[in-house]
């Protein structure tokens, strides 16, 4: 089957896993079909993980070099080529990632194919959502590009870092009082980094679709919120015209 970047402790209730560094894993979905992409990206997000999708070669390969994936879940029958040669593009550009490949055929012949043509796993559909995430959890540690988080539920963007359950927020090691609106918001706004939120979403998420309110207790909010996060620092929050706020790390 076939977008934060924050670390948390999956709803799934598995033991969370992240890079090295503490930062989310980075996966990349290639599958021509929109709706299973979509579900599968769901369950892998589900893990806590940053996740894009593509729906062609040519898109996987330029989703790639953006997102520098730590895994591919790639499909072997795509539109414009086949996953054996999106693998060999990928693998130049980053050559430690896993890929699990995923196909409708299940002869042995295919299977091997697969794994000669340097792929990692294989699974074949129909499968299950559990087995695509334990199997790529299992590829990620095997491979030491995932450990397993030992701390609290926890949310990172950049040098931005949320306690959940102390409710505590720092930026660069400096703590940020909030308000409990202003923590939910904030909240928000990291499960899902990189992703532009209009002010509906925010408004449905935040204040609950019963509120009632307007889209400008979102603008008095997030004003709030910059005053607090970004004062006297390079901006994280940032709005896009028309359309809402998105949250990013900063890049030097």
């Amino acid at each position: 089957m076939n977008t934060p970047s924050a670390t948390h402790t999956p709803r799934s209730g598995r033991p969370a896993l992240a890079r090295p560094d503490g930062t989310p894993l980075r996966v990349l979905v290639v599958d021509d079909d929109p709706d299973l992409s979509e579900v599968l990206c769901g369950a892998l997000r589900y893990e806590g993980w940053e996740v894009r999708m593509a729906g062609d070669g040519a898109t996987a390969v330029t989703q790639a070099r953006e997102l520098m994936p730590d895994a591919v879940v790639l499909d072997v029958m795509l539109p414009d080529t086949d996953g054996f040669a999106v693998l060999r593009s990928l693998r130049t550009a980053r050559p430690e990632v896993c890929v699990l490949f995923l196909t409708a055929r299940d002869a042995v012949e295919d299977r091997i194919a697969g794994i000669t043509a340097g792929g990692d796993d294989y699974v074949t559909k129909p499968f299950s959502l559990e087995e695509v995430v334990a199997r790529l959890r299992g590829l990620l540690r095997r491979a030491g590009m995932a450990r397993q988080l030992v701390d609290g539920p926890r949310l990172t963007v950049g040098d931005l870092t949320m306690d959940e359950e102390a409710r505590e927020v720092t930026r660069a090691g400096e703590l940020i009082e909030l308000s409990p609106t202003e923590f939910e918001l904030l909240r928000f706004l990291m499960r899902n980094p990189r992703r532009v939120l209009s002010k509906s979403q925010i408004l449905d998420r935040v204040w609950s679709y019963d509120f009632g309110g307007q889209a400008h207790v979102v603008e008095l909010y997030i004003s709030y919120l910059r005053k607090k996060v970004d004062a006297g620092r390079d901006p994280m929050i940032h709005t896009v015209r028309g359309v809402g706020y998105v949250l990013k790390p900063v890049t030097r």
